[in-house]
């Protein structure tokens, strides 16, 4: 295991962080956890409330199987012990978008136990700087609402279409020991969670954030005092969050003072955490058993569909673009670091084997040299997404064929390449309509060849008396002359016959 060197220096000297993140993920269901209302994202504020979310007197609510599934299946993708008997407890507490008046909750007996993640520290080769991170729990729970301050200058509104919303909270040891490794280890877990399907991983829209817990201490001595700064809501946010809130606790420790385990928020725009209330222990939640559902009983049957149905993880899905395929380390990461990612290049690695015909790992390097670097920096100079790419993955396989085949030079294919993000045309139908296809006529080239070196007389004859850097200026020449049609290894062979003569 890699051990961290982040340090905090002080004016005492060094300080070490301890972190551990409770990350709040929005499980991926139609309805919410106990109730059949909608969990659609963005419809109009109470629109989706049933008579549960909104504590009716007499209604009872009834677990959604799919979301007990969904969070046995994120257990089993971080190798968590699953626990066959587990139990609802309610967490009571007073808040004006929460109309129960508590939390139904797990504390003592939750659904997934301990587990763990691994995470890279190094983009360029994953094996070589690898930590795991220990997790906890994963228990699961329903949201509370949403409070609205904007909508009125004295008085605030209460949006209840998340109350009821099923949550996964997963809880990792305090395993991490710098801003480096928070980010890591959250874009590794909401990969998990998006390749599992159990989560979107939208942390912009709400469906995953992040309690920072943060202490620090003097390099091996004991934990110190905790704060817990709640709901961060990006991975770059959580990094923040860890330095500035490390550094705020070593200043007040070393100007004499005391850490107070507390509730903070960070504030991007001032890079700092502020104070919101001191944090109470579980005890003071007043927990106890919710009478009104029976504990969850999962059966073998039930587990075994769970185990079946879940995909290829990231780090096997590495492994095996390394092995089979013959990827580099860094693009296998690359491609296998988000779901969606992963999803475009195996179609196109697919469409490319059946237009080709040929072995995976015949066409997997050009595929995703193609996909890495020519496709994600045109989406990044449109500022697209690659789920809004104008170019199929069909259509980049076509592509790839007919720069495989030599129909296109790498000039040609870049030409056509531009033509399809502008047109959406596939790259057939425009090499054929605009004529660019690659020509290998001997004849053709070599009468071009007669003309350039013709044309530069004084080259020719310094190329001849020893120059022979002056090679690439003729095949630039040539090129240029064919529009950039002539096949490159063509040129270079009867280049090397002329200049000889």
């Amino acid at each position: 295991m890699t051990e961290s060197t982040y340090r905090i220096q002080g004016e005492t000297g060094e300080w070490e962080v301890v972190i551990g993140l409770e990350v709040h993920a929005q499980v991926t269901s139609n309805a919410k956890l106990f109730s059949g209302a909608a969990t659609t994202f963005g419809a109009e504020p109470n629109s989706q409330v049933s008579l549960i979310d909104a504590a009716m007197p007499g209604m009872l609510p009834m677990p959604n199987r799919e979301c007990i599934r969904q969070a046995v299946r994120t257990g089993m993708a971080i190798g968590a012990v699953i626990n066959k008997w587990s139990r609802f407890d309610r967490k009571n507490y007073f808040y004006a978008d929460l109309p129960q008046g508590y939390q139904i909750s797990q504390l003592f007996h939750p659904l997934v136990g301990e587990g763990q993640i691994e995470i890279s520290l190094d983009d360029k080769d994953p094996e070589a700087a690898v930590k795991t991170i220990g997790i906890e729990r994963i228990h699961v729970e329903q949201d509370a609402g949403k409070l609205m301050h904007d909508q009125h200058p004295s008085r605030s509104y209460v949006d209840l279409n998340r109350a009821g919303v099923a949550l996964m909270e997963i809880v990792s040891k305090p395993d991490i020991r710098s801003p480096q490794e928070a980010g890591a280890y959250l874009s590794k877990l909401r990969a998990i969670l998006r390749y599992v399907g159990s989560c979107d991983g939208n942390m912009d829209q709400g469906s995953m954030r992040a309690d920072v817990n943060v202490s620090v201490r003097k390099p091996g001595a004991e934990f110190g005092t905790r704060t817990e700064t709640k709901n961060v809501n990006s991975v770059r946010f959580v990094m923040q969050t860890v330095e500035v809130e490390a550094r705020r606790q070593v200043e007040v420790l070393e100007s004499g003072g005391r850490i107070v385990q507390e509730t903070r928020l960070f504030d991007p725009d001032r890079g700092e955490t502020r104070s919101m209330r001191s944090k109470e222990d579980a005890h003071d939640y007043r927990y106890f058993p919710d009478p009104d559902l029976l504990p969850l009983e999962l059966d073998d049957a039930f587990l075994e569909e769970c185990r079946a149905s879940l995909p290829e993880l990231p780090d096997a899905k590495r492994r095996r673009y390394e092995q089979a395929l013959g990827l580099s380390a860094y693009n296998a990461a690359t491609l296998t670091a988000d779901a969606d990612t992963a999803r475009w290049f195996e179609a196109l690695l697919a469409e490319s084997v059946r237009v080709q015909k040929k072995g995976e790992n015949e066409v997997a390097r050009a595929a995703a040299n193609w996909l890495l670097s020519d496709l994600y920096g045109a989406l990044n100079r449109l500022g697209k997404d690659l789920d809004a790419s104008p170019v199929s993955p069909e259509q980049g396989a076509e592509l790839l064929a007919l720069a495989a085949d030599g129909t296109l030079s790498g000039p040609l294919a870049k030409q056509v390449f531009e033509i399809m993000l502008e047109t959406g045309e596939p790259a057939g139908r425009i090499v054929e309509e605009r004529g660019l296809k690659q020509t290998s006529d001997t004849g053709a080239i070599e009468a071009v060849i007669a003309e350039v070196l013709a044309k530069n007389p004084g080259q020719l004859e310094q190329y001849r008396g020893g120059k022979e850097a002056l090679f690439g200026f003729f095949v630039g020449q040539t090129m240029k002359a064919m529009g950039g049609k002539a096949n490159p290894a063509v040129v270079n062979e009867l280049l090397k016959k002329a200049l000889a003569g």
